[in-house]
């Protein structure tokens, strides 16, 4: 399941020095704009601390966690709906992700020019938001022109679009994003139809220094973001893309004493996976065997012939039964022999909901 989450920005606010630390991808980052000129994409591992324990418990030949893509896209300047900076062709490669991570600058350094000449996270988001908006409405006004037409000529499905693309119309005049909308289930399968950017779910990254880090609540700036993201619905990560590069290139104690020297619990990397999952209500089960231990991402509400299918759409095909122990009933018992004399495994059907944190054997017949 290749879910993308992209990192958008003003130049020089962080994006790219982030996605160089979270991907180790060595994308180019350098102190003018535009640096980035196509879109870097880098797949990083999810961490999970449930797949080290599961890996303890069964020993397998080999471990393979879950994996999540970002890409960094250049930096949008005021004016990109219309061609201005490098334009349409950035706006082009946000329609392909699911997610925007929006990384704000919340930090000072005269060393680090700033395209508008100063530090105001504020502005900075409404160009970023504004373009984006701009973007969508002139997509809205192309459909409209088509689509009003066929709806007074009683076309069936052009007379349910287009009370929704006005209503859409409506709240970008008002500089309103498309998710600021409520729409009913029908009513959304017309507005993924349309791919608008401004339906995706947005999370802001705040980028702060180092001296920062331990204690944001004291960053003026920080509060300006999370009281606009708290409006907006969204939510906030704090993060200093600088340390993340210094956190990418440790491993094991050494990073964990690291992070407590900072006085933080998790890497900016861990946070943004996490919330990244949250907002594309995201989740994790596992497979389990002497070969392979391993971690399959999958959408909250899927059916188990669906999560079958994400190892392989023969597994879905030939769906019989999902033999399932959850995480926290296998860890309790010790082993695979002792969750099944707790009664702690169960044979489910196609109907059943896989939950967060399952293991499960696939039994399939094609």
């Amino acid at each position: 399941m290749a879910l993308t989450a992209g990192i958008v920005g003003l130049p020089n606010v962080g994006k790219s020095t982030l996605f160089n630390a979270i991907t180790q991808a060595g994308a180019e980052s350098a102190n003018y704009p535009f640096c980035t000129i196509d879109p870097n994409v880098g797949i990083v591992e999810v961490p999970d601390h449930r797949l080290t324990k599961l890996t303890e418990l069964v020993q397998p030949k080999k471990t393979v966690p879950t994996a999540f893509e970002f890409t960094d896209i250049a930096g949008i300047v005021k004016g990109a709906s219309k061609g201005e900076g490098l334009g349409n062709k950035f706006l082009s490669h946000i329609r392909q992700v699911d997610a925007i991570c929006q990384v704000v600058r919340c930090f000072a350094d005269d060393n680090i020019t700033h395209v508008a000449g100063k530090v105001d996270p504020l502005s900075d988001i409404e160009v970023i938001n504004l373009e984006l908006i701009l973007a969508d409405m002139e997509s809205v006004e192309k459909r409209i022109s088509r689509v009003e037409k066929l709806a007074k000529q009683k076309d069936k499905e052009a007379a349910i679009e287009f009370p929704i693309l006005t209503r859409l119309r409506e709240a970008f005049e008002a500089e309103q994003p498309a998710r600021a909308i409520e729409f009913t289930e029908e009513e959304m399968k017309v507005v993924k139809y349309l791919h608008l950017l401004t339906i995706k779910p947005m999370l802001y990254v705040a980028n702060v220094g180092e001296e920062d880090l331990a204690n944001p609540s004291g960053n003026k700036y920080v509060q300006q973001v999370r009281e606009f993201a708290e409006k907006d619905n969204a939510e906030v990560i704090v993060i200093s893309a600088r340390i993340e590069e210094e956190i990418a290139e440790l491993e094991g104690e050494e990073k964990k004493m690291f992070l407590e020297e900072l006085g933080i619990e998790e890497s900016g990397l861990d946070q943004l996976i996490r919330k990244a999952y949250s907002l594309l209500g995201l989740a994790t089960y596992f497979t389990a065997g002497v070969q392979e231990v391993r971690a399959w991402t999958f959408r909250r509400g899927m059916k188990a012939p669906q999560c079958a299918g994400v190892i392989h759409s023969d597994f879905e095909r030939g769906f019989i039964r999902a033999e399932t122990v959850h995480y926290d009933d296998l860890l309790a018992a010790g082993s695979m022999n002792a969750a099944k004399e707790a009664g702690k495994v169960r044979l489910e059907g196609k109907e059943y909901e896989v939950k967060d944190g399952d293991i499960i054997h696939f039994r399939f017949n094609v």
